[in-house]
């Protein structure tokens, strides 16, 4: 019987070693078809923005990223609205010094003190959007940093679309009014090894897997945290933000009501840059497992399909369930080329991160351990977020207390 189960192992680690191949390969696949795309230039378009900021703590290269923010080229109006639940929080001494520094831009700092639901993030941006003055929001986390020209990519998707043809994927959602503006990103990782694998994973897995959901699905049906532009018309048609205050996904849960709601949402060819701090190896384990259940929760089917994605870890088993067969160690073999081809071509090619090279042979530890926090995240529906403990339970936040 025992030889009956090692055999069993042996045939399933292999099967999903060779579909964990197609993946690497789909993937660079839907990698080069954003590649192409992107360089289809858009009309020119500078409505007047309204950033908002929703801050908690100081964050690690946070006023960097602020200043990202006011050295924009962007002809049109903007203002930057940075939100604080207390004005005791240290990022209110940042944001008087932001002030301070940029006297000629518009920057407030606005007290946020009603809890509207367990996301705090949330609850802060509600109000913020209450002070705005135009008719577009572009909302964005505390520690992302970007260039120059990052407002004028961004708003240039809510111009009509150019007479340009489109590839064929991406026509249907170019003949829709686009509702929300997203980005990808990368992360810039601090000193600990946890933080360094925090942002090959970013870099060559998770953003590899936005890009092939993009392709499969003929367009993103969800935002990024690392911007979401969204129209006041397309807001309001989903009955604003406040209806997210209990969701702890509330970028993906956005874009998928926007999505619904019958908008387009565009994905940018502008790449930012979000801060990874220096964690150390419970709160890494701590923020991989929040990413891995609310990814769960939020879409159950796509999460058990992530399994093709641990290609390079299932060969591994396979070479070990197999007793290091030719054939198992071939499969590892090939697996391992497409996976650094994957790495290479979404981090360094599409994201520009210039850590991905000399981080490269981290990667198989990266992913085994990836594949260790994905069978975790069916174990349970708690999560720790901001020093709390929640239970997740259809995409909303449960306060559980510490």
């Amino acid at each position: 019987m025992s030889s009956v189960l090692a055999q069993s192992v042996e045939i399933l680690t292999a099967v999903l070693t060779v579909a964990g191949m197609g993946y690497f390969v789909a993937a660079m696949v839907a990698a080069r078809v954003f590649l192409a795309v992107r360089r289809v230039p858009l009309a020119a378009f500078s409505p007047g923005v309204s950033i908002l900021k929703s801050l908690h703590g100081v964050d690690p290269g946070m006023m960097d990223a602020f200043r990202s923010h006011c050295r924009q080229t962007y002809p049109g109006d903007v203002e930057l609205l940075l939100g604080v639940s207390s004005l005791t929080d240290p990022a209110a001494a940042l944001v008087e010094q932001l002030i301070r520094e940029f006297p000629a831009r518009a920057i407030r700092l606005i007290r946020c003190p009603t809890r509207l639901g367990a996301n705090g993030k949330v609850s802060t941006l509600v109000q913020l959007a209450a002070h705005a003055r135009y008719s577009f929001l572009l909302i964005n986390d505390s520690d992302i940093t970007v260039s120059p020209r990052y407002l004028e990519r961004i708003m240039t998707h809510f111009a009509p679309p150019p007479d340009e043809p489109f590839p064929a994927q991406d026509r249907a959602q170019a003949r829709k009014e686009v509702g929300l503006v997203t980005a990808l990103y990368r992360g810039r990782a601090h000193r600990t090894l946890p933080s360094r694998l925090e942002a090959l994973g970013i870099a060559t897995d998770f953003q590899a897997g936005v890009l092939l959901s993009r392709m499969m699905e003929g367009g993103l049906q969800f935002g990024l945290g690392s911007t979401l532009a969204v129209s006041r018309k397309a807001l309001d048609s989903i009955g604003g933000l406040l209806p997210l205050a209990d969701y702890l996904a509330d970028d993906y849960e956005l874009g998928a009501r926007i999505a619904r709601a019958g908008y387009r949402v565009a994905l940018s060819a502008e790449v930012v840059e979000t801060a990874i701090p220096a964690y150390n190896w419970r709160s890494f384990f701590d923020h991989q497992l929040r990413w891995a259940r609310t990814v769960r929760d939020a879409r159950p089917w796509g999460y058990a399909g992530l399994i093709f994605t641990h290609g390079l870890a299932l060969a591994l088993l396979n070479v070990l369930a197999s007793g290091l067969s030719p054939l198992s160690l071939w499969l590892l073999g090939l697996s391992f080329l497409l996976r650094m081809a994957l790495a290479l071509t979404t981090g360094a090619e599409v994201l520009g991160d210039r850590q991905v090279l000399p981080n490269l042979w981290l990667l198989p530890l990266r992913d085994l351990v990836a594949m260790g926090v994905w069978v975790a995240g069916f174990a349970g529906n708690t999560i720790v977020w901001r020093g709390e403990r929640f239970l997740l339970k259809g995409g909303k936040l449960e306060p559980m207390g510490t």
